[in-house]
């Protein structure tokens, strides 16, 4: 395995590492408001229509986020290694001639 390799291979396993800390945090944050909703309702009092609905929309906002970001991230990552393995090429060649 050459050094841009394992580089590329380090970042990769960061990014990853990344994304779980951000899913995590937000399944947490998920549970965290289930868990509030559940106790509300059963204490009788529940949440009014309305407030579900926008506590639903800001669930799917906030999935939807965690998404976009994980992508960028990966996308990030893939340049990242893109660029290293290119930087590796070039010197190489130049080093050839």
């Amino acid at each position: 395995m050459s050094r841009a390799s394992l580089q590329a291979d380090l970042a990769n396993a960061q990014a990853h590492n990344s994304r779980l800390a951000a899913r995590i945090q937000q399944l947490e944050k998920r549970l965290s408001q289930a868990l509030g909703v559940h106790a509300w309702q059963a204490s009788g009092h529940g949440a009014p229509t309305d407030i579900d609905e926008l506590q639903r929309k800001i669930t799917r906002l906030e999935q939807q986020n965690v998404e976009l970001i994980s992508a960028l991230e990966e996308a990030r990552s893939d340049l990242d290694a893109a660029r290293s393995a290119n930087r590796d090429l070039t010197r190489a060649l130049n080093q050839r001639g």
